[in-house]
């Protein structure tokens, strides 16, 4: 209903605000300082998924924003709230999600005199977010609503942060609504499309790298159309595989974390980047390794990007184009491909395919035959999430997503968010397999958040990989100080019992002939499952055991 010619509470208009702009679902852990919020959300017809922890609530919306291309909102309370849901936040930043945080404050009158979960938020999240304000005035709602939304979206995608002072929300007013923001996308104009065009024409090893948290299936169809037609390579960003289809030929991989050496190799062959969407940052470079902005780019770079700001702040483009990378994309994929890049491609997509076949790993439960017959089995559309680990990386390499919208990571490697990301994605699409991917210590960051799932109907699927240790700083700590075991031990309870504990189904697998009958009872369960696969320390990478990696550290000092 539309409350503009009505007397609303400051909580009212607020999710009046968040309803006009197509917010059917929320993410909040609920606190006594926006009580008002609460009841605005009573009977809007919003559905509030009450969370264990804002850390999980701030990366279900933060996921949500993935999936829409429209922000998700998380409500938290003050102080710890907001300190909590900061992890969610920077998520947003690093991967460029649209998302919203919402968060209570102390009254107006008690400002400045360290009141009970005090804090200035333009301080806390000024580093994080791209935009935070406090709402002084409950007249003002709908203007920092709209422009809450209109920066999310526009540009660099991204997170907003808006404080709430409690006696704001619960005064009164009259006051007029405002429109739903849109995001402002520019087209690129023929000009700019035939420079990317002639660019591409005159190399000779080119890479096409598209990215940015915003995609569709048209997306991915135009880049396959344009990849075809030039018979041109297509390498995605970390964990932005879901950009195409990995079974195309002209798919040739990942650029990031344990990327296949062959494809950073061709990386730093390349004579031409063509940038849709990314940033070209450290993590896609091997750590500048492969490409230096400061010993200059070795390679020609086209990047488009909606963000101005962006092109520019570590490459030289030539041509630098600000526009919708979508709507390059399907401009690129109109034209008629002057030439064809087919041998390089060939090259690139064979180290692919060698890539993905199977290192046998030590163990009687072995991820790279876990990760190898999900790829092989699950639906196309089965979306995928994790958060961050060793045991990722098998994910990476081993499974292929065919189609948008099938993968939720990320780019920030933060710990424990697959969980909440497949509670979002679960939500949000109900009739699709949603797999949750994680370690022991991963899934230990937000597995309270089991009890959400379970509370609101997220039937989603957790494959835990336990090995017993932060398996990442294990590795890294081989490496540097060999044999020098410290702090990265890790005890953990029984995930199966766990599950059944929130009325879910619960296995554990000790045997790998006993994985596919495992997933078979979970998925026919039909509501929240965990299966826990026991792991061999050994099986520390997809590449190498931890005695390995200690043997080559030791020789090498």
């Amino acid at each position: 209903m539309d409350g503009s010619n009505s007397t609303r509470h400051g909580g009212q208009i607020l999710v009046d605000a968040l309803r006009l702009n197509g917010v059917e679902r929320v993410f909040s852990v609920p606190g006594e300082s926006f009580l008002a919020v609460l009841d605005g959300l009573y009977d809007s017809g919003i559905q509030n998924i009450v969370c264990r922890q804002e850390g999980g609530a701030a990366m279900m919306a933060e996921a949500h924003g993935k999936l829409t291309g429209r922000p998700g909102i998380a409500i938290v309370t003050r102080g710890p709230g907001a300190t909590n849901a900061s992890a969610g936040v920077h998520v947003a930043r690093q991967d460029s999600t649209p998302m919203i945080l919402l968060v209570g404050q102390i009254a107006r009158a008690d400002r400045d005199r360290e009141a009970f979960q005090e804090l200035d938020y333009r301080r806390v999240f000024g580093g994080l977010a791209k935009w935070v304000a406090e709402i002084d005035d409950i007249a003002r709602i709908p203007e920092y609503m709209a422009r809450a939304f209109h920066l999310a979206m526009s540009g660099r995608p991204g997170p907003v942060v808006l404080a709430l002072p409690e006696d704001m929300l619960s005064a009164s007013a009259t006051i007029a609504d405002l429109p739903a923001a849109r995001p402002v996308m520019n087209a690129p104009s023929d000009s700019a499309v035939d420079a990317v065009l002639d660019a591409l024409g005159k190399a000779e090893r080119p890479l096409i790298v598209p990215g940015g948290s915003v995609w569709s299936a048209r997306a991915a169809d135009d880049l396959a159309r344009l990849a075809e037609a030039w018979q041109a390579p297509v390498a995605v960003p970390f964990r932005r595989q879901d950009r195409m289809d990995n079974r195309l030929p002209q798919y040739v991989g990942d650029l990031g974390v344990g990327m296949n050496p062959a494809l950073g190799a061709a990386l730093r062959q390349a004579d031409l980047v063509i940038s849709l969407g990314s940033r070209l940052g450290d993590t896609l470079t091997d750590g500048y390794a492969l490409m230096n902005p400061a010993e200059g780019q070795g390679r020609r770079i086209v990047m488009v990007h909606p963000d101005p700001d962006q092109i520019g702040t570590l490459w030289r483009a030539d041509p630098g184009i600000c526009a919708d990378p979508q709507a390059m994309l399907a401009a690129l994929a109109s034209r008629k491909a002057t030439r064809s890049f087919a041998d390089w491609t060939a090259g690139l997509r064979a180290a692919y395919e060698d890539w993905q076949r199977p290192r046998p790993t030590p163990g009687a439960v072995r991820m790279e035959e876990v990760i190898g017959w999900l790829s092989a089995n699950l639906p196309d559309d089965a979306v995928l999430t994790n958060g961050a680990g060793n045991y990722a990386a098998f994910l990476h390499r081993y499974f292929r997503f065919k189609q948008a919208f099938t993968q939720l990571a990320p780019t920030s490697g933060s710990m424990g968010y697959g969980l909440p990301a497949a509670i979002a994605a679960k939500l949000q699409m109900p009739d699709r397999t949603v797999i949750c991917l994680a370690g022991d210590g991963c899934l230990q960051m937000t597995v309270n958040e089991l009890s959400t799932a379970a509370q609101h109907g997220a039937n989603v699927i957790v494959i835990v990989a336990n090995n017993g240790q932060y398996g990442t700083i294990r590795m890294h700590q081989e490496r540097h100080y060999p044999g020098r075991v410290s702090g990265t031990g890790l005890a953990a309870p029984d995930f199966a019992a766990l599950a059944r504990s929130y009325g879910g189904h619960g296995e554990t697998v000790t045997a790998q002939a006993d994985f596919l009958d495992a997933f078979a009872r979970a998925r026919a369960a039909e509501r929240l499952a965990v299966i826990e696969l026991r792991l061999d320390p050994e099986a520390l990478t997809s590449s190498s055991t931890l005695s390995q990696i200690r043997a080559q550290a030791m020789a090498r000092d």
